[in-house]
């Protein structure tokens, strides 16, 4: 008797009944609930063809597609189990990735980049609110959790409070933290746009994933009390290793 996934989660074709929708599509929806139930840490292999309703080519198949994202793997002897657990950032709150995750481990920086710079970049100017000759601090680390990088961080700061950051502890602190304690402004804010990229060869092997993997990339400016913008950052973020989570409440409808 062959049952199959409906298009609503949980909800089972009756017995007897051939979907006809492809098998591939059946296979994604099933791999898009299992997903769900990995990032929320109540993922179990047992007997996914009955809980869900689905042809064992389908289960096959969908956890075939959470092993090509790096999900679950196949261990002998025991059967389908999580990979690398992935770790929740919200986008409600300004904090940094220590801060976040607190209680998950503990995140290591390794510092690549710091350089006092004469002349920012234009663009980096910019989005400062500065002359490019008003010089700054370029700061590059590499974030890692559980053995493994996490995020490749890149920022530039404003030269004042880039100096008071750089004189801090870099290795074993979040930048945002720094810039409270070291400067005594409290940040008030910060711009954020999210988008996915394909990781480039260099990111790639700093994170120690296939050139070409997904990545999130997040572009912040972040300000301090009063408004003034006083650090931007490029981050990468491995998105096989993090989720990131709002909440978005509904407001009037305008226009």
């Amino acid at each position: 008797m062959n049952r199959t996934v409906s298009a609503t989660a949980g909800r089972r074709v009756p017995a007897g009944r051939v979907s006809s929708r492809p098998r591939a599509e059946r296979a994604r929806q099933l791999a898009d609930v299992l997903r769900q139930q990995i990032t929320a840490g109540r993922f179990d292999a047992g007997r996914l063809s009955r809980r869900f309703g689905a042809s064992r080519n389908a289960v096959r198949e969908a956890l075939g597609l959470l092993r090509d994202e790096g999900l679950v793997s196949r261990q002998p002897g025991v059967g389908t189990v999580v990979t690398t657990p992935k770790y929740g950032h919200g986008l409600d709150r300004l904090a940094g990735l220590a801060e976040t995750l607190t209680g998950c481990g503990t995140v290591v920086n390794e510092v690549r980049v710091v350089e006092a710079v004469a002349e920012l970049p234009a663009a980096i100017a910019e989005r400062l609110e500065v002359a490019p000759g008003a010089g700054g601090v370029h700061l590059e680390r590499l974030r890692w959790l559980g053995g493994l990088p996490l995020s490749l961080d890149t920022s530039y700061l404003t030269a004042d409070v880039g100096a008071a950051v750089v004189a801090g502890d870099l290795t074993g602190r979040d930048v945002f933290a720094l810039i409270e304690e070291r400067t005594g402004c409290p940040l008030e804010r910060a711009e954020v746009a999210v988008h996915a990229v394909a990781a480039d060869a260099n990111t790639a092997a700093l994170l120690q994933i296939p050139c070409g993997a997904a990545v999130f990339a997040i572009e912040r400016r972040t300000r301090v009390r009063g408004g003034r913008a006083v650090d931007v950052e490029s981050i990468r973020i491995r998105a096989d290793r993090m989720i990131l989570r709002t909440t978005v409440p509904r407001g009037p409808v305008s226009g």
